[in-house]
């Protein structure tokens, strides 16, 4: 499985990104896919899943803030994100989990800086 994420970026507090991830390898509607974090020496944590027929979960920071989806038909998951604050700041990784697979993938990280 390769995962491929984009769209990170610098933006000002208060702003919007939308992040990209590009499965390939994978039966991609079989896949939880996933956008974790980590923060300058922080422990990396999750930030929103979506399972293949659609359901979320997101952490508590990001609730309301952040939007999961899926488009399976272009393997790819999204994560937009608004009313961006300074300690959403750090690397977000893609991540894809199948019951198929025993273990789940991670793609490369996007930066992701949100200035004051």
């Amino acid at each position: 499985v390769q995962l491929q994420a984009s769209g990170g970026g610098l933006v000002q507090a208060g702003g919007s990104l939308r992040l990209s991830c590009k499965a390939s390898g994978t039966v991609f509607s079989q896949n939880t896919m996933g956008w974790y974090r980590q923060a300058p020496e922080k422990a990396r944590e999750l930030v929103a899943t979506i399972r293949g027929v659609g359901r979320t979960n997101y952490a508590d920071s990001v609730k309301a803030r952040f939007a999961i989806s899926r488009d399976n038909a272009k393997n790819t998951v999204y994560l937009q994100m608004n009313s961006l604050k300074p300690e959403d700041t750090g690397v977000y990784y893609c991540n894809a989990d199948s019951p198929f697979t025993p273990a789940p993938a991670w793609g490369q990280g996007t930066q992701v800086t949100v200035s004051s």
